[in-house]
């Protein structure tokens, strides 16, 4: 079955920098486009960035500059880079696959920007 986890949340200081990952099995990895998201108490869900089969990219208005995407075929993982991190960045990120028909969701991973 689709199984999606994510790691590397945690507490940083504004400005500062995290590293996600999330681990898929499943599905066939290499042929789909993958999707970071997250939640902020009291906000809806927001996309923050996809990365497609091709390896092209898109991010949030929000994250551009200083997030970036990226996949590794090999070990079926899809990273999230997270520089100069805000307060504003505080939020639940969750990996997304969209295949067989429906999305599947990661549990998500915590990240805290504070002083």
């Amino acid at each position: 079955q689709v199984q999606l986890v994510e790691s590397g949340g945690g507490l940083v200081q504004p400005g500062g920098s995290l590293r996600l990952s999330c681990a898929a099995s499943g599905f066939m990895f290499n042929i789909h486009a993958m999707h970071w998201y997250r939640q902020a108490p009291g906000n809806q869900r927001e996309l923050v960035a996809s990365i497609r089969s091709s390896g092209s990219t898109t991010y949030a208005d929000s994250v551009k500059g200083r997030f970036i995407i990226s996949r590794d075929n090999a070990k079926n993982t899809v990273n999230l880079q997270m520089n100069s991190l805000k307060s504003e960045d505080t939020a639940i990120y969750y990996c997304k696959v969209a295949t067989m028909g429906r999305d599947y969701w990661g549990q998500g991973t915590q990240v805290t920007v504070s002083s």
